[in-house]
């Protein structure tokens, strides 16, 4: 089956009615599934729902939910109702963030996130529902960066998202799977303008993610020093963020199907507002179908 490709982003300063109308560009465009992420912004599901009423084709999927945010049976509920609001589009992406999410500002118990996790998903395959079920079982998939995280998602999900990661580790993590689960890998794009204006757009979005240990210790495993990430290094900003042209980000994406990607999820970051606003231009550029 040939790799899909899809958007990730989080929408938190665009309006509604925009928000919409650039989901209904993406299903025209052809991608399959758009990613929604969860932090401190909108309710994902609430989103999802509204994203799902004006849309016909294009799958929705948390990208990811924070598993500490919500009761294993609430979140079986919110998945399911959207599974079958949706006839079946929509995907539920767990995963355990990060402690500076979690523990420092939500004031939750991060102290055993693996096991909290593994607990978690039994008490979820367990919960109830008993309102009209979806058309098929909602997909649940896992957000892995480690090895640990990755063993969880092979044997208790249909398959694994990465983010922040380059081709090598999609190989790393696609070893991890086997052959039989679903390997989606998101992928921040700069499409055009000056080298360095791309990587300082590129370094003020990485700032948020270098503060959790997770993305410190998969770069680290990948070569990248301390200092690199740290210091926004060129090496560092090139190996997460693709910028350039269409064929150097053809490229990178290509790179990821290769090592193992069965979806790859383009994050359009806009060369000048970052993850202010969505790059359209990229977005017809790396359309499925759309070719150099």
């Amino acid at each position: 089956m040939a790799a899909t490709l899809g958007v990730w982003f989080a929408p938190e300063a665009i309006a509604s009615p925009d928000l919409v109308r650039n989901t209904q560009l993406m299903e025209e465009l052809g991608y399959e599934t758009f990613w929604l992420a969860e932090t401190f912004g909108r309710d994902p599901f609430a989103l999802a729902a509204n994203l799902g009423a004006h849309t016909t084709k294009i799958k929705l999927a948390t990208g990811i939910a924070n598993v500490f945010h919500r009761h294993p049976g609430a979140m079986k509920q919110a998945a399911n109702t959207l599974g079958e609001q949706t006839g079946g589009r929509f995907i539920l992406g767990l995963g355990i963030s990060s402690p500076a999410i979690v523990q420092k500002i939500r004031k939750l118990d991060y102290s055993k996130p693996v096991t909290f996790l593994r607990n978690y998903l039994d008490e979820y395959e367990a919960a109830k529902y008993f309102a009209v079920p979806p058309p098929d079982a909602v997909p649940v998939v896992l957000a892995a960066l480690g090895p640990k995280m990755l063993q969880i998602a092979r044997e208790r999900s249909a398959g694994a998202i990465t983010y922040n990661m380059t081709p090598e580790h999609t190989a790393i993590a696609r070893e991890a799977l086997g052959p039989d689960r679903v390997l989606a890998v998101e992928q921040k794009v700069i499409l055009g303008g000056s080298p360095a204006a791309a990587r300082t757009t590129a370094a003020s979005v990485l700032k948020f993610y270098v503060r959790a240990p997770g993305y410190r210790r998969a770069w680290n495993s990948l070569g990248y020093s301390d200092a690199d990430i740290d210091d926004a290094s060129p090496r560092f900003v090139d190996g997460v963020v693709a910028c350039g042209n269409e064929a150097a980000i053809r490229e990178r994406i290509d790179a990821h199907i290769a090592a193992g990607a069965d979806h790859v999820c383009i994050q359009p970051l806009h060369p000048e507002a970052g993850i202010g606003r969505i790059d359209t231009d990229a977005l017809r550029t790396f359309a499925p179908g759309s070719s150099s």
